[in-house]
């Protein structure tokens, strides 16, 4: 269950598009921004029917 995503880097502030995982439940992982190349936090939260992603910056 793979689900794009389009998010704003919390530092850049520039639109990427992100691949999301949904079938590995609630997660919390690190990704660089494609633009700046900055470590962006993503939280995901799912109970399998819906999910809600929140993006912030590492030192947040």
């Amino acid at each position: 269950m793979l689900e794009n995503q389009m998010i704003h880097c919390p530092y850049c502030g520039e639109p990427i598009e992100v691949l999301v995982d949904l079938s590995a439940g609630d997660q919390q992982y690190i990704e660089d921004c494609q633009v700046c190349c900055r470590p962006i936090v993503f939280d995901l939260a799912t109970n399998g029917e819906e999910w809600t992603l929140d993006v912030r910056a590492e030192d947040e």
